[in-house]
C-alpha cells in the first residue's frame, strides 16, 4: 500500500518536472527571438483654409423697421356749440382736404344776432365817451374860469370828470371786446382744416348738434411722414451719431431708404435720418431715430405710389464710409481679436486686428491686415507663431469638393448597376 502511494506521488512529480521544463523552454525561446524595430510616426502639419484679404471701401449701413405716422396728426373740435347745417364732401374717412377749406358749417344766426347786439353796445359805448369828453372839457374850462389857473392849485379829478370819463372809456372797451368776442364766436361756426392732409376719421353730420369740445374728425397732415426706427449702441456707433442727435437741416441727415410690397411689387422710398429721442426706452434700452419723407403723397411718392400712413417698412440708413477696410469670415477670429496670417514659407503667424464693426458677411477690419495676406478661415485654436500648416485656398478647397462629389457619384452609379444586374439574373432563374 505504502509502495503504490510512493509510486504515485513520483509520477505527479515527474509531470510537474516536464510541464515546467516545457514552459521554461517556451519563455527562452520567445526571449530569444529578434525584437522589431520601432517606427516613429511620420509627423504631418494641420490643415487650414485660407483666403487672400482684399481691402475696399465699406458703407456702415444699419437695418431698422418701423412703421410710417404723420408728423402732425390732430382731434379736430369745435370752439363753438350748434346745428351741423353743412358738410364738406372732401370731409370723409380717408378724403383729401386743403388748408382753410370749409369741413363742418355750423348754424350761424344765433351767432349774427349777437354780433348785431355788441355792434350796437359799441355805438352806444363810443357816443358816451365822446359826449363825457365833452363834458370833462367844459368842466377844465369852467375851473379856469373861476380862476383856477391864478390860484396855483391844481383840480381835483372829480372837478374834472376824470372818474366818469375812465368810466366811459373802459364801457367803450368793453363794448369793443364783446363785438370782437361775438364775430371771433360767428367766425368758428365754420370749421376749417388748419393744413393739407387727409381725414382719418368723420364723427360730425349734418342736423347733429354739438357742443364745444366735440371732436368732429381726426386729421393729419400729409407734409411729412415719420418713421420711429429702434437703435442699439451699436447702431449709433455705425451711423456715428450722438444720443441727442439733431440734423441742421432735412438734407445733411443720413439717407435713408424704406421699402416695402404695395400691390404686389416693391416700391422704395427715400428719406433723411433728423433726429433721435431725448430718452432711451427702459423697455427695450434702445433708442428711436426718426427718419423723415417730405411730400410723401406727392413729389416723395415712387412711381406714384404714396408713402401711406400705418405702412409697416423695412429701413436701411446709410453710415459712415471705411476706407481701405476687409472684411473676413467670422471664423476667421480665432481668439478675441487675433486671426492667423499663413506666410509665404507656410508657417502661421498671429495677428492683432481692429473689428470696427459687424456685416451679413462677416467682421470688418481696418488694422491689422495688408492686401494679399492669407487669413486662415477655418478653426485652428491654439495655433503659435512658427507653426507649420498645409494651406489650401478656396479653389483648391473647390475643386476637392468637386472631385469628392464626382467620385460619390460615380460610386452610386456603380452600385446601381451591380443592384441592376443582380436584379435581372434573378429573374433569369
Amino acid at each position: 500500500m505504502i509502495r503504490k502511494i510512493f509510486v504515485v506521488f513520483g509520477t505527479l512529480i515527474t509531470v510537474v518536472l516536464l510541464v515546467a521544463g516545457f514552459i521554461g523552454l517556451i519563455a527562452t525561446m520567445g526571449a530569444m527571438r529578434p525584437k522589431p524595430e520601432k517606427k516613429e510616426a511620420d509627423y504631418e502639419p494641420p490643415t487650414v483654409f485660407y483666403r487672400v484679404a482684399d481691402s475696399q471701401p465699406i458703407n456702415l449701413s444699419v437695418t431698422a423697421q418701423g412703421e410710417v405716422m404723420p408728423k402732425t396728426e390732430i382731434a379736430l373740435t369745435a370752439q363753438v356749440s350748434g346745428k351741423v347745417v353743412a358738410i364738406s364732401p372732401n370731409f370723409a374717412n380717408g378724403g383729401v382736404i386743403r388748408k382753410d377749406e370749409m369741413l363742418v358749417q355750423l348754424e350761424q344766426e344765433d351767432y349774427r344776432l349777437a354780433v348785431t347786439q355788441a355792434e350796437a353796445r359799441v355805438a352806444q359805448a363810443s357816443q358816451a365817451l365822446e359826449l363825457e369828453e365833452a363834458e370833462a372839457q367844459l368842466a377844465r374850462r369852467d375851473w379856469e374860469d373861476l380862476g383856477g389857473l391864478e390860484s396855483g392849485n391844481q383840480p381835483s379829478s372829480l372837478t374834472l370828470r376824470q372818474p366818469q370819463l375812465n368810466q366811459a372809456r373802459a364801457n367803450y372797451a368793453s363794448a369793443e371786446a364783446e363785438m370782437r368776442n361775438a364775430r371771433l364766436a360767428l367766425e368758428r361756426t365754420t370749421i376749417r382744416a388748419p393744413f393739407d392732409g387727409r381725414v382719418r376719421s368723420k364723427n360730425a353730420d349734418v342736423g347733429q348738434f354739438i357742443s364745444p369740445g366735440f371732436v368732429v374728425g381726426q386729421l393729419f397732415a400729409t407734409d411729412v411722414a415719420e418713421i420711429r426706427l429702434p437703435m442699439s449702441d451699436n447702431d449709433l456707433a455705425r451711423l456715428d451719431l450722438p444720443l441727442a442727435f439733431e440734423a441742421e437741416s432735412y438734407e445733411e441727415g443720413p439717407l435713408v431708404y424704406l421699402n416695402a410690397t404695395v400691390a404686389g411689387q416693391m416700391r422704395v422710398w427715400q428719406g433723411h435720418l433728423v433726429r433721435t429721442d431725448a430718452a432711451i426706452d427702459p423697455g427695450t434700452r434702445q433708442i428711436s431715430a426718426i427718419a423723415e419723407v417730405r411730400d410723401p403723397y406727392g413729389r416723395g411718392a415712387d412711381n406714384g405710389f404714396p408713402l401711406a400712413m400705418g405702412l409697416f417698412v423695412d429701413a436701411r440708413i446709410e453710415g459712415r464710409e471705411l476706407e481701405n477696410a476687409f472684411v473676413v469670415p467670422r471664423i476667421a477670429m480665432q481668439e478675441e481679436g487675433i486671426v492667423y496670417v499663413v506666410l509665404d514659407d507656410e508657417t502661421i503667424e498671429q495677428r492683432e486686428v481692429i473689428i470696427s464693426a459687424s456685416v451679413q458677411d462677416g467682421l470688418v477690419i481696418t488694422g491689422g491686415l495688408n492686401d494679399g495676406d492669407k487669413v486662415v478661415v477655418s478653426r485652428a485654436p491654439g495655433l503659435e507663431d512658427g507653426t507649420e500648416v498645409i494651406a489650401i485656398s478656396p479653389e483648391e478647397r473647390d475643386a476637392s469638393t468637386r472631385s469628392r462629389r464626382s467620385d460619390a457619384e460615380a460610386d452610386d452609379t456603380t452600385a446601381a448597376g451591380t443592384t441592376g444586374a443582380d436584379a435581372s439574373q434573378g429573374a433569369q432563374l
